[in-house]
């Protein structure tokens, strides 16, 4: 037990050393929770209502948050109508961004060269361009699908790419001129990751056992990905060699290679994951549990689980994203 416990202390000063900390944004207690690599808490930020996905600034000083008001997509109601803003350094949220008639924001993502952010929402089925600075909505988009939930920016942020849930399709929407061309998937797309290099968006269909690619040259899907059941949030590996994605309706974790387009392996998870996405060097992946207020960190090269961080209970932590310490 001794020697358990010295062990314990040293892997926490190795982590404390990295000089990280994990931002988990707590979907059912409304919150930002800070935590260390080892899983000690920090603090928390009170946030919107049921809040669903989040971005850094481009400097990193800032969090910006969807407060979609309802904790799933299937339930009804007008949910929220604003996005927070969270002081990384102070810990706490310092604004927020009124969102008007558009209800229910879901997706985010930003543009690093100019810090927009690109926001979809569900009531009704819109994308948004705001200038957080400013706090205002520069330009809306009707995105042509149903049920509008993430949203993935090109390189250049010349093309915001959605993921219309009760649409099986991805609308590509050309942000100058507002053209949307909508690209069939599987049922129920979801997460979706580009390439390095802008040429492939990879989307997971959730009520499929797919992994859509989409080529963003042609805006045409170019082939599938044959996969577990379920995947729900993807994200892609530095090299572009690794696709990562949580598997909802199988409980595990699941790698592709891009390459060949084939499964190489699955970790088993101990609960149902509702999102998955990497450390900055592609090393860790992190699947929340949001039922078990689990966090499940997951090594790529060893492909198994390596830690378990606790949350509060009744949190239900969804996303999970690594960043300096400030």
């Amino acid at each position: 037990m001794l020697r358990q416990c010295i062990g314990l202390f040293l892997c926490s000063i190795i982590l404390r050393a990295e000089g990280l900390t994990l931002l988990v944004l707590q979907k059912a207690a409304s919150s930002l929770a800070f935590y260390t690599p080892a899983g000690e808490k920090l603090g928390v930020a009170p946030v919107g209502r049921h809040p669903h996905e989040m971005v850094l600034s481009p400097d990193g000083r800032y969090l910006y948050c969807t407060d979609n008001g309802t904790m799933r997509i299937e339930q009804p109601g007008t949910g929220g109508n604003t996005v927070s803003i969270v002081d990384l350094r102070a810990r706490k949220k310092i604004g927020e961004i009124s969102l008007g008639e558009y209800r229910r924001p879901h997706g985010i993502d930003i543009d690093r060269n100019t810090g927009r952010l690109a926001v979809t929402t569900e009531l009704p089925d819109q994308l948004l361009i705001i200038d957080p600075g400013e706090r205002k909505i520069l330009q809306h988009f009707d995105t042509q699908g149903k049920t509008s939930h993430m949203v993935t920016l090109s390189p250049d942020a010349g093309y915001a790419y959605v993921s219309n849930s009760n649409s099986a399709a991805i609308s590509a929407i050309n942000l100058s001129n507002g053209a949307v061309t909508m690209i069939p998937t599987g049922p129920r797309p979801e997460g979706s990751v580009l390439s390095r290099d802008g040429r492939y968006l990879y989307v997971g269909n959730r009520n499929g056992s797919t992994i859509s690619i989409i080529d963003t040259a042609n805006r045409k899907k170019a082939g599938d990905i044959e996969c577990g059941k379920g995947p729900v949030r993807i994200a892609l590996t530095p090299d572009d060699k690794w696709l990562m994605y949580a598997l909802y309706n199988e409980n595990k974790v699941e790698i592709a290679d891009t390459v060949s387009r084939k499964v190489v392996a699955q970790v088993a998870l101990p609960g149902q994951p509702v999102s998955l996405k990497l450390s900055r060097d592609g090393g860790r992946a992190f699947a929340s549990a949001e039922d078990k207020d689990i966090i499940y960190v997951v090594s790529v090269a060893e492909r198994r689980i390596v830690r378990q961080i606790k949350t509060a209970p009744g949190s239900g932590p969804d996303p999970v994203m690594e960043m300096p310490v400030q």
